[in-house]
């Protein structure tokens, strides 16, 4: 299966709302998307990104995990002109759902990857570390302790800096691809 191929047939986010999601669900989104804060920090490294980014987002508007997560990826794309975020349906997109398991499960966000050029870089998605810890603590408690929990920032915030983490990393890796390099001359 080409993933560029369905990169290219993807819709951006306000029309993979329109066409997806209801009014319970349109208004969920946004009020995620409301709540998504970037530091002057987290913009500004945004801003420095040159590489172009194609990213393929796997979502189901119906699904929480899409609606908590999905924004966020909306203002990262909003901040950084390089980044092109489109989106699909998983269950419009068997094929793609398929190609695009975790663990062996049909999950969304997964998120593609793609070089300027469509060579696939990397794959995240479903939960990020943040939330996982989060469930851990909801889900095993005290008596199991991670070890691991962050007092303070909010959830929304700690995933928005783990998918920031993932993004920075994908254009670290275009911008000192050799390949890009020579291409760009830099």
């Amino acid at each position: 299966m080409n993933l560029f191929e369905k990169f290219q047939s993807g819709l951006t986010y306000e029309d993979f709302l329109v066409r997806y999601a209801n009014e319970g669900q349109k208004q969920r989104w946004k009020q995620v998307y409301d709540n998504v804060v970037l530091k002057a920090e987290q913009k500004q490294l945004l801003e420095s990104f040159q590489r172009c980014m194609n990213v393929l987002c796997l979502a189901g508007a119906w699904c929480g995990d899409c609606i908590n997560q999905c924004p966020i990826f909306q203002h990262f794309a909003q901040a950084a002109s390089v980044l092109q975020v489109r989106y699909l349906d998983r269950d419009d997109h068997a094929d793609l759902q398929k190609e695009l398991q975790i663990n062996g499960g049909n999950r969304v966000p997964v998120v593609v990857f793609f070089s300027e050029d469509g060579f696939e870089v990397s794959r995240y998605g479903e939960r990020t570390l943040s939330k996982y810890r989060q469930l851990m603590r909801d889900h095993v408690g005290p008596s199991c302790p991670t070890g691991i929990a962050l007092p303070g920032d909010p959830l929304l915030v700690q995933v928005t800096a783990d998918w920031l983490n993932e993004f920075e990393r994908v254009q670290w890796l275009l911008r000192l691809s050799p390949r890009l390099r020579q291409v760009h001359g830099d």
